[in-house]
């Protein structure tokens, strides 16, 4: 008896499978965005590099859309995040106002260098940092630099311009270096997260103007992509972290995430590597 091959019904099972990984992406970082305040590009950056790989899409190219579409995913989790956090009196307007510009500033630059930098650099940057990150969420004390923020404007907006630059090249909100940032100078950890999701709005934005800039010449990019956005994987994660951040933010205040941070600095440890090894 011969077994004929049905290519229609793989690809159907490829394509539900492609977006039970994408939903659950979106339900991982949109809590993580709310709870950790690490921003649920951390995880969607590495998640979409894998998938977009396993489809035969070029690193490089991958390198690009895997960013580029989590910085646009993180605009709606960021609006999300922010209003829930807002509730709870835990945005700091006054740090908005002299991070704000520096930030959106060094987003815009972040995404402006999407033109000249490779996969590979792109990879260098997350694999980095993300190992840095990981290392600093396991540590048992938080590292402390200094009991206020610098007391000078220049000081602040020229640390507010490298998180910009770093998190737009890495594809993340403004909560995986800035809360880590704000806590080495004794910032109060909840508003320190919660103004974070206002800061990652900044970052998301110029970030994404970037990234569809840069690939808007580039060809053998999947279906409806935009520039070095891929709209589909938009659609399926946007709408699902953006529900799930005000969950996360709402378990931020029941719960004390110390166990959770090591477990996810073990994880983010093993991704850094695997992304820096690819």
């Amino acid at each position: 008896m011969e077994l004929s091959f049905d290519a229609s019904a793989y690809h159907a099972v490829t394509l539900v499978t492609l977006a039970v990984g994408l939903a659950i992406t979106g339900i991982a970082g949109g809590i993580l965005a709310g709870l950790l305040g690490v921003g649920g590009g951390i995880v969607v950056v590495p998640v979409l590099f894998w998938l977009l790989h396993a489809f035969e899409i070029s690193p490089d190219f991958a390198s690009h859309l895997a960013v580029g579409t989590s910085l646009a995913t993180i605009i709606p989790t960021s609006i999300s995040s922010m209003r829930a956090h807002g509730r709870r009196g835990n945005v700091d307007h006054a740090l908005l106002k002299l991070w704000g510009p520096a930030i959106f500033i060094g987003a815009l630059i972040g995404g402006g260098l999407a033109n000249f930098i490779s996969g590979d650099g792109l990879r260098l940057v997350f694999g980095v940092v993300a190992i840095l990150v990981a290392i600093n969420m396991a540590m048992p004390k938080t590292l402390v630099i200094s009991g206020h923020l610098p007391k000078k404007t220049w000081t602040n907006r020229s640390i507010a311009l490298v998180i910009g630059v770093i998190s737009s090249l890495m594809g993340i909100g403004g909560g995986t270096l800035s809360v880590p940032t704000l806590s080495a100078f004794s910032f109060p950890v909840h508003r320190a997260v919660g103004t974070a999701a206002a800061l990652g709005l900044l970052i998301a934005i110029p970030g994404v103007a970037g990234f569809v800039y840069a690939g808007l010449d580039t060809a053998r990019l999947p279906p409806l992509s935009l520039g070095f956005v891929s709209l589909p994987a938009v659609a399926i994660i946007a709408p699902i972290s953006y529900l799930m951040a005000p969950v996360g933010a709402q378990m931020a205040h029941a719960l004390k995430p110390r166990n959770l941070k090591i477990a996810f600095a073990v994880f983010l440890a093993i991704t850094s590597v695997r992304m820096l090894l690819s």
